[in-house]
């Protein structure tokens, strides 16, 4: 089958914006490179994160290894069989959402992608042939530190 993994990449949390709510902060942060930003709403009582850490985003259209079809199909959560590997078993917090909006970027040959997770939102800027496989309906948002 394909690589399930349409974009991985390691960033440094540059800023917490943790006002607005409770247990949700806004997360802004740069790629290790400097091409690719994303700002990222992120349940904090879950996922406790600081200024300076360093993240692994990856985005992935199936969880299963192989890169089968989880049959989502309509953008429900897949079921995980017990004991079943995924890619969900290597990251400490995984969402599944929508991509609903392209943009065209800040900078010439730049692109951002919106992703809602549930209302949690994602925005990613960085080259176009780095987020170019995002042009799908539904991803899975995986971090680890």
């Amino acid at each position: 089958m394909s690589d399930p993994q349409l974009f991985e990449d390691t960033f440094t949390i540059t800023a917490i914006n943790s006002q607005k709510y409770d247990r949700v902060s806004r997360l802004s942060c740069t790629s290790s490179d400097s091409l690719t930003t994303f700002t990222l709403d992120i349940n904090t009582e879950l996922y406790p994160c600081a200024v300076g850490e360093s993240l692994s985003l990856a985005l992935a259209s199936t969880l299963s290894l192989d890169g089968k079809d989880d049959n989502v199909g309509k953008g429900g959560w897949r079921d995980v069989g017990i004991g079943e590997q995924t890619l969900a078993n290597d990251y400490d917090y995984v969402c599944h959402g929508k991509v609903y909006r392209f943009e065209e970027g800040t900078s010439a040959g730049n692109m951002a992608v919106f992703v809602s997770f549930g209302g949690l939102l994602l925005y990613l800027e960085g080259p176009y042939k780095k987020l170019a496989p995002l042009r799908i309906d539904y991803v899975y948002l995986l971090l680890k530190k």
